[in-house]
């Protein structure tokens, strides 16, 4: 069996869970989904084609919905998909996926939910997951992944009940969480570099939208350029220096707060997932 794995990922967790599914499936291909932008049509040409992403804000990834809509699954004879998150729920993700699946007259045969360490310092009493921490999860991961290749190996239906829900979040959050996802340009707006910007440019290199743009040393983020919502900018920032303006409903804390990136994320990495054919 050959298995296509198509991957986004901001800071690094969902690379590695692709990866590591890489390891377990012999002749299995990863294809970033950020390299697929500009095609018109995208063919698949593995018998097992899966998903591996991030949940954000309670949802799947608006480039996810949209790469689905360019697919010709001919080739799939099992899709599967693998979402990466802190805790929060994420049941409308699958919904979202069978949904743009079933216009191409496929299903989603099985999927897999892992809980892994927040990317995601924007909000008050956040803090960066210590060593220990990151290994716990680390071997819950590698647990469940080591089932996760039984089940696509012998083609198994695995749908289940999200049972890890660890940041339950009331329905408006969830609802509020969708819609942001849906207008991306105007979540960027929140982006910026404060006065500790060393003008390095690590920000533009990671930056999966290329929506930002170093201009006279300094970062950019463009109007007319959809933010993919990733957090790479902000978490990679070797100074800290990029934060999230607070707006009149909302608080951000991402100048108080530290960063994380996954410890086998490189900034090469998280850049390449532009580049990769």
């Amino acid at each position: 069996m050959t298995t296509e794995i198509y991957y986004f990922s901001g800071t690094g967790n969902s690379l590695h869970v692709a990866k590591e599914l890489q390891k377990r499936l012999p002749q299995t291909n990863l294809i970033p989904l950020v390299s697929l932008l500009n095609q018109d049509v995208i063919e698949t040409y593995g018998d097992a084609v899966g998903f591996v992403f991030p949940i954000h804000f309670a949802t799947v990834p608006m480039i996810v919905k949209s790469i689905i809509r360019k697919m010709d699954l001919k080739s799939a004879q099992y899709v599967f998909a693998a979402a990466t998150r802190e805790g929060t729920p994420c049941s409308s993700a699958f919904k979202k996926i069978e949904k743009g699946l079933k216009k191409k007259g496929k299903g989603l045969d099985s999927y897999l939910i892992l809980n892994m360490a927040s990317n995601d310092p924007k909000f008050k009493g956040w803090h960066q997951a210590t060593v220990t921490e990151i290994a716990d999860f680390e071997l819950v991961v590698q647990d469940k992944l080591d089932l996760f290749q039984h089940i696509i190996t012998n083609k198994v239906p695995y749908l289940v009940n999200d049972t890890d829900i660890t940041h339950p979040v009331n329905f408006f959050f969830e609802f509020l969480g969708s819609a942001l996802i849906e207008i991306p340009s105007d979540y960027g707006k929140a982006y910026y570099a404060d006065e500790n910007c060393s003008g390095c440019g690590v920000c533009e290199k990671v930056c999966l939208s290329q929506k930002i743009k170093m201009v006279d040393k300094k970062p950019v983020w463009q109007k007319t350029v959809t933010c993919f919502a990733c957090d790479a900018c902000l978490n990679f920032c070797p100074a800290q220096s990029v934060q999230m303006r607070s707006g009149r409903f909302i608080k951000f804390y991402t100048d108080k707060n530290g960063r994380y990136t996954h410890p086998n994320a490189t900034v090469n990495d998280i850049a390449a997932q532009k580049l990769m054919v």
